[in-house]
């Protein structure tokens, strides 16, 4: 297995990272479900248009984009909608409209976005999400 970049820590080293992470998304009381969820993407696949189910968590989702970047769409309606390049290593969040009004997908590879080339790879992405009582727009 081949290192994980620069100061490798190992497990340990990438829990305490994704804990400070928590901790700033989050706020210190960590107003987070306990467990993350994990999206394993193949290169050519894509995330169908959805907007996160309000049952099973609240207001706030965070994903941490590993491995590849990806193009992410926000669409309000067929005519309203963006396209977001997610950087490999970045961190994104989702609340308030664009979490409750805005479908998100994840675009098969897409060649390019605003000039900028890219080819996707397999790409991984670590998901945590508020607590089901953190509904500010329910």
């Amino acid at each position: 297995m081949g290192s994980l970049g620069p100061g490798d820590k190992g497990s340990s080293g990438i829990n305490a990272e994704y804990g400070r992470l928590e901790n700033h998304v989050f706020g210190p009381k960590r107003n987070c479900l306990a467990a993350a969820h994990v999206l394993d993407l193949h290169e050519d696949g894509f995330i169908k248009p959805h907007i996160d189910s309000i049952k099973f968590c609240g207001a706030l989702v965070s994903g941490m984009s590993l491995l590849s970047d990806a193009v992410m769409r926000l669409k309000l309606d067929d005519k309203n909608y963006s396209d977001v390049f997610i950087p490999r290593l970045s961190v994104y969040i989702m609340s308030n409209d664009i979490r409750y009004k805005y479908t998100h997908e994840i675009l098969p590879n897409t060649p390019s976005i605003n000039g900028r080339e890219i080819h996707r790879t397999r790409r991984i992405t670590i998901m945590k999400r508020s607590k089901e009582s953190d509904h500010s727009n329910s």
